[in-house]
């Protein structure tokens, strides 16, 4: 798996222990404050806001615990303001990461990303050395048991829809960061989780095995597990069973 959707890791973990449970209600938390700050505090007119409550319904996180982030966000709480930074780096075996923060300190933040690059044998790079490997894309993910893909296609492509990609349980459905909005309320009805995100281009995707894959994957995890860390993206395909162990 080269591209890394937003919340799947959300939904890989669903169940798990209540400390991991609880940094992934502290992710979509943060995800929520944010932007209920940019957007408004109703979901109806705030994308950002809809696909942060969705994820949220799918790791069963509170109703309350989601109501208290949108007023922190909105204000009505107080709270602290957070941050967003776009990090990039490369890791082992030519693999390069894109990793987006929410942090109410980037100093702390920088360092303790810098930190888990320099451990792995990697290094963090000028903005820009990387990120022409990715597209940013907009990104929806229906599951496939609501609809056929041919019916997603009618419906998708007439709404600013580029591509449907088969992702093992569910279709994906590509298109341009400003169509997302769009797209995302003319497929309200099969509830839609995703957002804007990093992907890969084929012809920059790096396969790896053997050791130098499961350093990537254990760097990988690294990021991911940051409670700072919203999103982790990389250019490297792992070895399913090296994901399973060592993998966010």
């Amino acid at each position: 798996m080269s591209g890394h959707s937003k919340w799947s890791t959300i939904k890989r973990k669903k169940g798990a222990l209540d400390a991991q449970r609880g940094k992934i209600f502290t992710k979509i938390a943060r995800e929520i404050m944010v932007a209920a700050k940019d957007g408004g505090g109703d979901p109806a007119g705030n994308p950002r806001l809809r696909t942060a409550l969705l994820a949220a319904k799918a790791a069963n996180m509170p109703k309350e615990n989601q109501e208290r982030a949108i007023k922190k966000g909105t204000g009505e709480l107080a709270g602290v303001t957070f941050e967003n930074v776009l990090y990039e780096g490369r890791g082992p075996g030519g693999s390069c990461f894109i990793v987006e923060v929410l942090t109410d300190n980037k100093n702390r933040t920088v360092a303790e990303i810098r930190t888990a690059f320099g451990k792995s044998g990697g290094e963090m790079v000028s903005n820009g050395a990387v990120a022409w490997m990715f597209d940013h894309k907009g990104v929806l993910e229906v599951p496939k048991a609501k609809i056929s893909e041919e019916a997603l296609m009618e419906r998708a492509l007439g709404a600013g829809g580029e591509d449907i990609q088969d992702w093992g349980e569910t279709w994906a459905i590509m298109s341009s960061p400003s169509d997302l909005a769009g797209l995302q309320s003319e497929l309200a009805d099969l509830e839609p989780t995703g957002g804007v995100q990093w992907i890969v281009k084929p012809e920059n995707e790096k396969a790896l095995d053997g050791d130098v894959a499961v350093s990537v994957a254990k760097l990988w995890a690294k990021l991911d597990e940051h409670d700072d860390v919203q999103s982790c993206y990389t250019n490297a395909t792992l070895p399913d069973d090296v994901m399973e162990e060592h993998g966010p």
